[in-house]
C-alpha cells in the first residue's frame, strides 16, 4: 500500500548570524546602541563574546545590516506602490499596510531604524539617509496628487506628510504593548483613522 502522507517540509533554519542579528535588536532597543556592547551580547545569546566574531565582524556590522535591510524593505515596498496605477488614496492605503507588516514582522529592528541610525558610518549612512529622503518624498508626491485629484483635502501638505509618517513611524513603539489588537483590525482601523480626515 502507497503512503499517500506527504513528508513534512522542514522550516529554514535562522542562520547563526541571524540570530545574532535579532538579539542584538532586542538589546538595541531597549538599552540604545551606544550602551551595547559585544560582552552584552554574547551573555543575552549565553556564549562567548569571542564565537561572536566567527559570525559578525563588529557591532557596526550589526547595526548596518538591521538598519539597511529594513530601510531597502521600506524603499521596495513604497516603489512598487509609485509605480502602480491606484488612486493616490489607495497608494497611501498601500504604505500604511506597508508599515504594519514591517511593524509585526521586526519592531525591534525599527527601534534601530528610527533611533540608532545617526551612529551608521560613512557610505552606509549616506545610503540610508538618501533611502529615507526619498521614501519622504515619494510619500509627499502622492499626498500632493491626491490634493490635485480633489481625494485628499487641501491641507498643508507638510502636516499631512509628518502626521501620518510619525505615527507610522512609532507602531513600533506602542502595537507590542496591546493585546487585544488581531493585525487585521490594525490595518483596517489605522487606514480608517489616518484617511479619514484627508478624504
Amino acid at each position: 500500500m502507497i503512503n499517500s502522507r506527504k513528508t513534512p517540509v522542514p522550516m529554514k533554519q535562522e542562520s547563526r548570524k541571524q540570530e545574532i542579528v535579532n538579539a542584538a535588536a532586542i538589546l538595541f532597543k531597549e538599552k540604545g546602541y551606544s550602551a551595547v556592547t559585544m560582552r552584552d551580547l554574547a551573555t543575552a545569546m549565553g556564549i562567548k563574546a569571542a564565537s561572536l566574531y566567527n559570525h559578525i565582524q563588529s557591532k557596526q556590522e550589526i547595526l548596518s545590516t538591521i538598519i539597511i535591510e529594513l530601510a531597502e524593505e521600506f524603499t521596495t515596498g513604497m516603489n512598487q506602490i509609485v509605480n502602480s496605477d491606484h488612486s493616490a488614496i489607495q497608494k497611501l492605503e498601500n504604505i500604511i499596510s506597508l508599515h504594519i507588516d514591517v511593524t509585526l514582522r521586526n519592531s525591534d529592528g525599527l527601534a534601530s531604524l528610527n533611533n540608532d541610525w545617526m551612529h551608521l558610518e560613512e557610505d552606509n549612512l549616506l545610503y540610508f539617509e538618501k533611502m529615507r529622503n526619498d521614501y519622504e518624498e515619494n510619500f509627499r508626491q502622492i499626498v500632493i496628487s491626491g490634493v490635485n485629484t480633489n481625494e485628499i483635502k487641501p491641507n498643508n501638505i507638510e502636516i499631512i506628510v509628518f502626521s501620518t509618517l510619525s505615527t507610522l513611524r512609532t507602531l513600533y513603539l506602542w502595537y507590542p504593548k496591546q493585546k487585544n489588537i488581531e493585525a487585521d483590525m490594525l490595518k483596517k482601523d489605522m487606514i480608517s483613522v489616518l484617511l479619514k480626515g484627508l478624504v
